[in-house]
């Protein structure tokens, strides 16, 4: 009987073929990757959801959608809360009206009762000298008034300062912007420092002369526009 032998192998290597380490490497890479990706969406989901439930637990959102502090809420007031504010304001203006009659003030301040809520005009003569933002002691009464009538109620205090559109130029004003907001800060001062009110309950805006009453053509008419607008806002009122 004839035996056949086998071919030698001794010229192959033992083992899995060369390549497959290399795919393996890579495909153990992958894995790792992708481990890792999961991983960091599990710690980013982790943390949303604290966020959020944080942001739930504070009602953050439902309560004040308003970056500037101070501001009304969102939500709208019930029934009650409303008739009370509209009441309160109501009683405010009819008194500064009042004041203003028996002091003989009507026809250089104005007390209007209307959307924003109630709307006090102060023309510059009654609070300032010309191109000056000190307030005059004669306007310390009625701003003493004002004030004692704004610790009854919660509402934001929102004081505007208005120019005619004359130039001002100087090393204290350089233009209408600068005087109408120092007017502004100053009668805001006057109900902090000498009033006693809380100072987060105020806003000052100077608008110089960019919302006149009135035409600036005639003497009159920029008598109306050098004004103080105190507005005691309605917190339904939305701007």
């Amino acid at each position: 009987m004839i035996s056949r032998r086998r071919p030698s192998r001794k010229g192959e290597p033992k083992g899995a073929p060369k390549w497959m380490v290399t795919f393996s490497d890579l495909v153990t890479l992958i894995l790792v990757f992708f481990i890792l990706l999961f991983s960091m969406s599990q710690i980013d989901m982790i943390k949303f959801k604290t966020i959020a439930q944080s942001f739930n637990a504070q009602s953050v959102f439902q309560s004040n959608d308003s970056i500037v502090p101070g501001e009304y809420p969102s939500e709208k007031m019930n029934e009650q809360e409303a008739d009370r504010n509209e009441e309160s304001l109501d009683q405010l203006a009819k008194e500064v009206q009042k004041y203003l009659k028996e002091k003989g003030l009507e026809d250089t301040i104005t007390a209007t009762r209307n959307e924003r809520g109630v709307v006090l005009i102060l023309q510059e003569q009654v609070v300032f000298s010309t191109g000056d933002a000190v307030v005059l002691e004669d306007a310390y009464p009625f701003l003493e008034k004002t004030g004692n009538l704004l610790k009854t109620i919660p509402n934001l205090v929102k004081v505007e300062g208005h120019t005619d559109n004359r130039p001002i130029k100087n090393a204290i004003y350089p233009s209408n912007w600068e005087l109408s907001s120092a007017r502004a800060g100053s009668v805001i001062r006057f109900f902090v420092d000498d009033v006693g009110l809380e100072p987060d309950r105020f806003i000052a805006v100077g608008y110089g002369d960019t919302r006149p009453l009135a035409p600036n053509t005639s003497k009159e008419n920029m008598q109306k526009n050098r004004r103080v607008q105190i507005i005691i806002s309605d917190p339904t009122y939305k701007e």
